[in-house]
């Protein structure tokens, strides 16, 4: 099952030197198969996000991917773009600048949708019960979205191993998680 490690101010910081050294640890300790920085709040996030790009290309199979912004994803070299579920739209402009696409999704229609629209992969949330995501979807329904036909990531309250082994049981294409990295 891939990995995919996705960053937060809340544990990686928007201090460029801590915000190195945690993720170079991260990497480190884990080797996930993806990487996603994420900070929603960061008005500096095109200089961060130099530096993560850069990080990533530090390990060889490590995809970097920058939330939301495709142009910088692309101007930086990053593999790909993580859309939020209010970017559906945007699918297709990502996919013309030759940027692997993830796209966030919460209901079995929307990881349709993200399929029929050319994306590459999705993330289903939340599967466990993860603070302020709501009521949590599931094994069942983690099961139905694999079934769809499209790469698909377990996303919400996978904070331990003992989460990850869970997941076996819908067979999805890899799990995503900001918490299960940063110890």
């Amino acid at each position: 099952m891939k990995s995919y490690l996705i960053t937060s101010k809340e544990y990686y910081s928007d201090t460029p030197k801590f915000f190195t050294k945690k993720l170079q640890q991260s990497l480190d300790r884990h080797n996930p198969d993806f990487v996603l920085y994420r900070d929603k709040e960061n008005k500096n996030y095109h200089i961060l996000a130099k530096v993560f790009v850069d990080i990533c290309h530090d390990f060889e199979t490590v995809k970097p991917f920058l939330h939301q912004d495709y142009n910088l994803a692309k101007e930086l070299n990053a593999n790909g773009v993580h859309l939020t579920s209010h970017q559906f739209d945007d699918i297709k402009s990502a996919k013309k600048l030759g940027l692997e696409v993830i796209i966030s999704t919460h209901t079995l229609d929307e990881v349709k949708l993200a399929k029929n629209l050319g994306a590459d992969y999705v993330t289903f949330s939340p599967v466990f019960y993860s603070p302020k995501k709501g009521k949590p979807k599931g094994l069942d329904e983690l099961k139905k979205a694999v079934e769809v036909g499209i790469k698909v990531f377990a996303l919400g309250g996978i904070v331990t191993q003992k989460e990850v082994k869970k997941l076996y049981e819908a067979n999805p294409y890899g799990f995503a998680s900001i918490r299960y990295f940063y110890s």
